[in-house]
């Protein structure tokens, strides 16, 4: 006797192929069967009529190993229907964390990890004490984690020793079952990298069979030079490459999507292991320090604050901002598209914008940018809107584009509700099921399904996962094409999405009837390339 059947449903398998209406049995984890009209007996069976029967659907950039800890339920994300999420991106790794580097790695984290403690670990220790969870889960170790555990925040290449020390523990991590290497070339320290030293742990990723993905360096200004650099990593190596939640910031750049997409576009024609994914809001999400020019943190979160301080410095920043936009993000119209997102030393400020807070206080806003800097200890996250909405749809609309929420799993209640973080934490998929699919038209729902389950399932080299067949794991999820939305917003971020009526990860129910059931069956998955 099987499992579990699910009957009656329209099932859209992941491959972009047309749905059909048929029944699937699960038996021990896995698809055994699917059928048009199934007489196989099962312990129990969940009625799928009127329902669309997809795969789990795979978040495939994430920052969820910061909250996973805290939230092992993943609740904002299962409910949405991910069964995976891919960890560790944009250069931040909570291992290795070496014991002479770890206050440093503690400092620079806060911002992105508020609340979850960090210990001295090796990355092969750090997936041992992983806690179950609700979702299946890919690790990378972080580039930037790397250089901190070297060469720490310091402004210059790393030595033949450094970078000796840095192949190294990359080899371990991968060996320990790391999918691969993340960089955040945007922020120090990972943009005082050459890319010499970047192809050097490239070399390393071949030898493994492991891939690569990166927050270019510039997503702005220079966004188009920043994609061909990660690019050419591809075409240097022939390790996969995944650019990380493409984007044009700054009003400068906007209009540039159908560009930028061609010129990737191009590279994938050419044989290039290169895919990218995006997210499907206008707005981004970083630590405040991030938006300043990169020579502020140099030498480390003290040397910034001290460095803020002084009248002459704020007149620098200010000088480089009038003349370039901000670090990363371009040029904006005001502060006033810039808010506090979680200020763990300033918790009643979350929701308000940095131009509200200055006038407030009767300040410049760059004045006033730096004293909030100073007062919360460089742990300030914000939510900056720098990007058109007509490029977010072009984008999200590429059918090779595939989407990552770029956010961490939280909930409604416990230690992750705290604060006011990007929507996209609760609304990524269900937005691009609804909204994008429903409301917008911008993609059929085959489509969509195929660039967050199949897609996402190949770029990742995962052959059992992803796509709904005889033989897969079963990461399933059954929702209402009619209902299917997000309800997170800005100023009420933390609400579950609607429409998700069954998930199933590893062949047990995660949500039952819209309701979390505290099941844990995720997997840590590791790289055996």
């Amino acid at each position: 006797m099987d499992d579990l059947l699910i009957r009656g449903g329209h099932l859209i398998d992941g491959t972009g192929a047309p749905g059909r209406d048929c029944d699937m049995s699960v038996s021990t984890g896995r698809i055994v069967a699917i059928e048009r009209r199934s007489s196989r007996p099962a312990h129990r069976e969940i009625d799928a009529r009127g329902q669309v029967v997809a795969p789990g659907l795979i978040d495939i950039h994430t920052h969820s190993d910061f909250t996973l800890p805290l939230n092992p339920r993943a609740e904002s994300k299962v409910r949405q229907g991910v069964t995976l999420e891919v960890v560790g991106n944009c250069g931040f790794s909570a291992a290795p964390a070496l014991p002479e580097r770890l206050a440093m790695l503690r400092e620079y984290l806060a911002p992105s990890a508020p609340g979850l403690e960090r210990s001295e670990t090796t990355f092969a220790d750090y997936v041992a004490a992983f806690p179950a969870t609700s979702v299946n889960v890919i690790f990378q170790v972080g580039h930037n984690t790397l250089r901190l555990m070297t060469a720490g925040m310091e402004s210059r290449p790393v030595t033949a020793e450094e970078l000796a020390e840095m192949e190294r523990l990359l080899a371990e991590a991968l060996a320990a079952g790391a999918w691969g290497l993340s960089s955040g070339l945007f922020t120090a320290p990972g943009c005082h990298a050459d890319g010499a030293e970047i192809l050097a742990l490239a070399r390393v990723l071949r030898r493994h069979g492991a891939a690569y993905s990166s927050h270019v360096r510039d997503e702005a200004n220079r966004g188009r030079e920043a994609v061909r650099e990660a690019v050419a990593v591809a075409e240097a190596t022939g390790v996969h490459v995944q650019i990380a939640h493409l984007k044009l910031s700054g009003i400068d750049n906007w209009g540039g999507a159908g560009r930028m997409l061609e010129e990737i576009a191009a590279a994938r024609r050419r044989g290039l292991p290169v895919d990218c994914d995006a997210y499907p809001y206008d707005t981004a999400t970083n630590p405040l320090r991030n938006l300043l020019p990169r020579w502020v943190v140099e030498g480390g979160i003290a040397a910034m604050l001290e460095r803020l301080a002084r009248r002459e410095v704020r007149a620098r920043i200010r000088a480089e901002i009038e003349r370039d936009g901000l670090n990363n993000f371009g040029r904006i119209p005001s502060w006033d598209v810039v808010r506090i997102a979680v200020a763990p030393n300033l918790p009643h400020e979350a929701g308000r914008t940095l131009g509200e807070i200055a006038r407030r206080r009767g300040v410049d806003p760059l004045d006033g940018v730096c004293d909030f800097l100073i007062t919360d200890r460089g742990e300030t996250r914000i939510l900056i809107r720098s990007m058109s909405e007509a490029d977010v749809r072009e984008i999200i609309g590429a059918s090779w584009v595939l989407v990552g929420s770029d956010a961490n799993a939280l909930a409604t209640s416990g230690p992750t509700s705290r604060g006011k973080p990007h929507p996209r934490s609760y609304g990524t998929h269900a937005r691009l099921l609804g909204h994008f699919v429903r409301d917008l038209g911008v993609l059929t729902l085959p489509a969509a399904i195929h660039k967050t389950t199949g897609a996402a399932a190949a770029a990742l080299g995962l052959t059992d996962r992803g796509v709904l067949r005889e033989g897969s794991w079963a990461d399933v999820v059954v929702f209402d094409p009619a209902r299917i939305g997000d309800l997170a917003t800005y100023d009420d971020p933390h609400r579950y999405s609607v429409g998700v009526s069954t998930v199933v990860v590893n062949g047990e129910v995660v949500v039952d009837g819209g309701d979390h059931t505290g099941t844990l069956p995720g997997r840590r998955l590791r790289l055996t390339g």
